[in-house]
């Protein structure tokens, strides 16, 4: 057998035919693309927008009547390994009477946004998130925005600690009050977290079961083993220790539809399955509209109790 492979090889390399010739070319350009693949794979994983890029002007909200609305805040965030991080503060306010009124609610949202851009580039879903009604604590990652070094899976994991650490610590908002929400690539953050921490809910839009599944349907030629980052939520939903939900666009060009309900298969008792007929990747929230926010409020009235 060795005999027969060290035949093969030296044959494969020292053969001057045409033929050998494009077979060895190929192989070059194959093991040239994995060795890049593993040398760049952060690089292939995340799209972070760095400030300035983004519209970073908070500004004070009109007092519509009847409209709900958020004031934001910066707030600044320190993870385990000294990254320092960046994020918006959130408090729900409503129009009455031509002034802005705060909106009484003891319910706080963990927002960990998709891959490409910023928070900054959120705004108008953080501020459909007031109608819940809850205050929402939306996180730039390492590397993402205002925030300090460079993305990594166990960095975005200490992120995500280093907010919910905020939250129920310097906040004081009771672990219990809290939902856990991920967007995207904040999906398998999200999970992460829920499996550490007991929240009162999690939620996972457009999310994936893995890097290594993700990773076959864009790039099916790179082998499994090479891939450093797991980002395994397949594995670790069940480990949530909360009422799940899961919510994914029947048009989602970028996440397949069916890690998403490979995804909610997976996932513990309670948990519900939200679908979005026609929505795209980055349109689930728009093609959702009220009817999406109507779910998202329902299951969270359903898994944290109605609001104080």
């Amino acid at each position: 057998m060795k005999r027969a492979l060290k035949s093969f090889l030296v044959n494969f390399w020292r053969n001057t035919d045409a033929g050998w010739r494009l077979a060895r070319l190929v192989a070059l350009l194959i093991a040239v693309g994995l060795v890049l693949v593993v040398v760049f794979e952060s690089r292939f994983i995340y799209f972070p927008a760095k400030y300035p890029e983004g519209d970073w002007r908070v500004r004070e909200p009109r007092a519509v009547e009847g409209r709900a609305a958020v004031r934001v805040e910066d707030v600044w965030l320190t993870a385990r390994d000294g990254v320092r991080l960046h994020a918006w503060h959130a408090t729900p306010v409503v129009g009455r009477g031509g002034a802005l009124e705060p909106v009484a609610t003891d319910r706080a949202l963990l927002y960990l946004h998709g891959n490409a851009g910023n928070i900054s580039h959120r705004y108008g879903i953080i501020e459909s998130f007031a109608s819940l009604p809850a205050g929402v604590l939306a996180l730039d990652y390492r590397g993402y925005g205002r925030s300090e070094g460079a993305p990594s899976e166990e960095g975005l994991y200490r992120d995500a600690r280093a907010a919910w650490d905020y939250l129920t610590k310097t906040r004081g908002v009771p672990p219990n009050r809290v939902v856990i929400y991920g967007e995207s690539l904040g999906g398998a953050v999200a999970v992460d977290l829920a499996s550490r921490v007991q929240p009162c809910a999690l939620i996972v839009q457009s999310g994936f079961t893995s890097i290594a599944d993700m990773a076959a349907e864009v790039m099916p030629f790179v082998p499994r083993f090479i891939i450093r980052t797991k980002m395994n939520s397949l594995e670790k939903i069940a480990r949530a220790r909360a009422p799940v939900l899961v919510v994914h666009g029947t048009a989602d060009e970028v996440v397949p539809y069916k890690l998403g309900h490979k995804l909610y298969e997976a996932a513990p008792e309670p948990k519900r399955f939200h679908e979005i007929k026609g929505a795209s990747h980055n349109l689930t929230h728009d093609v959702g509209g009220a009817a999406y926010l109507n779910a998202l409020r329902e299951f969270v009235d359903s898994a944290c109790g109605e609001k104080n």
